[in-house]
C-alpha cells in the first residue's frame, strides 16, 4: 500500500446498517446477564402491570366478549401468585423439559462419537455451496416435529458452520431463521395447520356459518414461501451475516477422516434409526393405531405428536448406543450414563437462565398485558381504514409488531381472528388470505424477540461459543433476516393478491 492509499484507508467507515446492528449490539450487550435482565423484566411486567390496573384500562375480547382487565401482581393477589408459583414457572416453562429430555438422547449420540462422525462426514461428502442453503431449509421442515427444531436443529447448525471452517454464530442464525424467522412455511402440512384452521372457521362462521377452512388452507403459499425463504435466508446469511460476524476467533473442531471402523459403526447406526422409524410408523400409521388419538384417530392432534420429544430422544440414544458399541466408545451401562451425565453438565447456565425466563413469560401471561396490547392493536388497524393491498400489508404489521409481546401463534390468533376475519369477508376477502397475511408478521420477529418461548435457549447456544454473547449479538444478527423476510415475503403476499392466486385448496383471494 502507498502512501496515497493511506489516508483512505484510515478514513473508511463500514457501512451505516453494519454500523447500526454494531450499535445494536454493543447496547444490548452492555445489559446484564441474561438471566438478570430477566428478572428485571419480571419485576418490571409486575410494576407496569400495577400502573395499568390501577389507570383502569381495560378491553373486550373480540372471541368471546369477555372483559379484559390487567391483573396486578403488586396486589395481595399477584404477590401470593408470584410466591406460590415460582416453581411451577420454573418446570413448566415448555422449552426446560423438552430440551433435558432430548439431550439424554443426543448426549449418548454425541458422546459416543456419532454426531463427530455424521459430521465428518458430511464435510467431506457435502457440496460446500449448498450448506446454508440445507440448515435453513431444514429448518423451515423442522415444523412437523413442533419445536424439536429449536433443540436439536439450532446447535447442530453451528456444529455444521464449524466444521466447515464457518463461523458457528451464522450456523445458529441460518437454523434459528429457518426454524423460527419460517414459521409460517413449510413444505409440508405442520401441526399447527389444524389449529389456526379451527380457529379461522370459528371466527369465519360468524359471516357464514356454512364456511368449512381445511388445515391446507394456506398450502400453496406456504410452499412457495418456504422456497423463497430459503433463497433470501441463504443471500442474508453468506452476505450479511457471516461478513459481519468476521473470523471466528474460537477454537474450531478439526475433523480428521472417518475411519472404516466408525463407517461400519454409522452404517449399523443407520440401520437401527430406521428400526426406531419403523416402529413409530406400526404404532402411528395403521387404523387404530396405539399413538392414535383413541377417540378420533387423528395423528396430528394424538399422543404421537404430545409425546414427540420422546420420538426424538429415542431416536438419537438408540442408534448412538449401537455407534458406541461396534466402536468401542460404550462398553456398558455406566457409558451411557456417563455420556448423559455429560451432556446435562453443559446445561447448567441454561438451567438457571430458564427459572428467570420462566417467571418472565408466566408473570406477562397472567397479568393479561399481552392480550390488552394485542386487542387494543387491532382495535387500531380496524380504525385505519386500508383497504385493498394495503390493508394485509397493515395487517401484517401490526401482527409482527404484537408478536415482539405474545409469543404463542394460537392465542395471538384467538383473538385476532374473530376481530378480522369477519372484516376481511365483508371486503370481499377469503379467510385463507388474511390467515397467510397473520403467518407472516407472527413469523418474522420470531427472531428478535425476547418474549419468544425458545429465545433464551438460542442465547444459551451462543454462549457455548462465546460467554461475551448476549440478547444484543443475537437481536443484532437476526435483525436483517427480520427486514428482509418481511419485506420480500410481505412483497410476495401482494403479489399474490393482485394475480389472484388460491392460496391453498378451495381458498381463492376474493369470496364468491
Amino acid at each position: 500500500m502507498n502512501q496515497n492509499d493511506a489516508p483512505a484507508a484510515a478514513s473508511y467507515k463500514r457501512p451505516l446498517m453494519l454500523r447500526i446492528l454494531d450499535r445494536i449490539e454493543k447496547t444490548g450487550n452492555r445489559f446484564p446477564h441474561p438471566a438478570s435482565l430477566f428478572a428485571i423484566f419480571a419485576l418490571l411486567v409486575a410494576l407496569i402491570s400495577d400502573i395499568i390496573q390501577r389507570a383502569g384500562i381495560t378491553a373486550v375480547h373480540p372471541g368471546t366478549g369477555e372483559l379484559i382487565k390487567v391483573v396486578s401482581m403488586l396486589n395481595a393477589e399477584g404477590l401470593r401468585f408470584m410466591y406460590s408459583r415460582a416453581t411451577d414457572n420454573f418446570v413448566h416453562f415448555p422449552p426446560l423439559g423438552i430440551v433435558l429430555v432430548a439431550m439424554i438422547g443426543i448426549g449418548v449420540a454425541e458422546g459416543s462419537g456419532l454426531i463427530s462422525a455424521l459430521l465428518r462426514h458430511l464435510v467431506t461428502a457435502a457440496p460446500k455451496r449448498l450448506v446454508t442453503a440445507a440448515v435453513i431449509a431444514a429448518g423451515i421442515l423442522s415444523h412437523l416435529a413442533s419445536s424439536a427444531g429449536y433443540v436439536i436443529l439450532i446447535p447442530l447448525g453451528a456444529m455444521v458452520f464449524a466444521a466447515f471452517k464457518r463461523h458457528p454464530i451464522a450456523g445458529i442464525a441460518a437454523a434459528f431463521c429457518g426454524v423460527s424467522g419460517g414459521f409460517g412455511a413449510n413444505f409440508l402440512i405442520g401441526s399447527i395447520d389444524p389449529i389456526l384452521a379451527g380457529l379461522t372457521e370459528s371466527a369465519a362462521t360468524l359471516i357464514d356459518p356454512e364456511i368449512h377452512i381445511n388445515p391446507a388452507v394456506n398450502f400453496y403459499f406456504m410452499v412457495t414461501s418456504a422456497f423463497l425463504l430459503v433463497i433470501l435466508g441463504t443471500w442474508v446469511t453468506e452476505k450479511f451475516v457471516e461478513p459481519r460476524l468476521g473470523r471466528y476467533e474460537g477454537t474450531l473442531q478439526e475433523f480428521e477422516t472417518v475411519s472404516s471402523h466408525e463407517k461400519k459403526g454409522l452404517i449399523w447406526a443407520g440401520i437401527s434409526s430406521i428400526l426406531v422409524l419403523l416402529v413409530l410408523l406400526l404404532l402411528t400409521l395403521p387404523e387404530g393405531g396405539i399413538l392414535r388419538d383413541p377417540q378420533t384417530g387423528s395423528i396430528l392432534r394424538s399422543p404421537f405428536m404430545s409425546g414427540l420429544i420422546t420420538a426424538i430422544m429415542v431416536f438419537f440414544l438408540l442408534p448412538g448406543i449401537v455407534f458406541g458399541i461396534v466402536v468401542g466408545s460404550i462398553k456398558n451401562d455406566k457409558d451411557v450414563i456417563k455420556c448423559m451425565t455429560n451432556s446435562m453438565k453443559g446445561l447448567a447456565g441454561y438451567i438457571v437462565l430458564v427459572f428467570f425466563a420462566g417467571q418472565f413469560v408466566y408473570y406477562f401471561k397472567h397479568s393479561n398485558i399481552g392480550v390488552l396490547l394485542a386487542i387494543k392493536g387491532a382495535e387500531v388497524l380496524k380504525t385505519l381504514g386500508f383497504t385493498g393491498v394495503w390493508l394485509l400489508v397493515s395487517f401484517v404489521v401490526l401482527s409482527a409488531f404484537i408478536n415482539l409481546f405474545m409469543g404463542s401463534a394460537s392465542a395471538k390468533w384467538a383473538i385476532m381472528a374473530p376481530v378480522f376475519v369477519p372484516m376481511f369477508m365483508l371486503l370481499g376477502y377469503h379467510p385463507g388470505i388474511t390467515q397467510a397475511a397473520f403467518r407472516i408478521g407472527d413469523s418474522i420477529t420470531n427472531i428478535i424477540t425476547p418474549m419468544m418461548s425458545y429465545f433464551a435457549l438460542i442465547v444459551a447456544f451462543a454462549q457455548k461459543y462465546d460467554e461475551r454473547y448476549g440478547i444484543g449479538t443475537i437481536t443484532a444478527t437476526m435483525l436483517p433476516y427480520t427486514v428482509v423476510f418481511g419485506l420480500f415475503w410481505t412483497l410476495l403476499l401482494a403479489v399474490w393478491m393482485m394475480v389472484g392466486l388460491p392460496t391453498g385448496p378451495g381458498a381463492p383471494i376474493h369470496l364468491p
